[in-house]
């Protein structure tokens, strides 16, 4: 059940859950200097990141599950497995100029999607924090980018 694509009833109802979770967490986490929304469920830890948005130019804030890889923060663009890139990716793409939030630290990174080598090399140890990417992966066509977030 999990490797089957998501309908277009799934897509809308991810979409807006993600809305209003998303924010959630995201004020939780802030609120509480990342006390409160710093891990998910398993024990995955979380950051809050900021982009600039492509279309808007302002500031969008979503929370991400993180791997630390030396001073580097890893991200991964799944949107859960549905069919398309989440907009911070393509925020991203757009300005790689972002910030990351990490307990009640704040810096600036430069964000940059892993080549191929890299993302071979990164995703088992993703799938070891949170074993359902391998799940998200296998549900989409799109290969889930894996993004590199090096300090400025």
């Amino acid at each position: 059940m999990a490797d089957k694509p998501f309908n277009e009833r799934q897509v809308k109802v991810g979409n807006a859950v993600m809305k209003v979770a998303s924010p959630l967490n995201t004020w939780a986490y802030r609120v509480s200097g990342g006390r409160i929304g710093a891990r998910f469920p398993g024990g995955a830890p979380i950051c809050v990141l900021t982009t600039t948005g492509r279309k808007s130019g302002k500031a969008r804030t979503v929370p991400l599950l993180y791997l630390a890889d030396g001073d580097d923060i890893v991200v991964v663009a799944s949107k859960g497995g549905m069919p398309s890139h989440p907009d911070w990716y393509h925020n991203i793409c757009a300005n790689p100029e972002v910030e990351i939030e990490l307990g009640r630290n704040k810096a600036r990174y430069n964000a940059r999607t892993a080549d191929a080598d890299e993302r071979a090399a990164l995703w088992p140890r993703l799938v070891e924090i949170y074993s359902s990417y391998d799940s998200y992966q296998a549900r989409t066509d799109r290969e889930i980018p894996v993004v590199i977030c090096s300090p400025a």
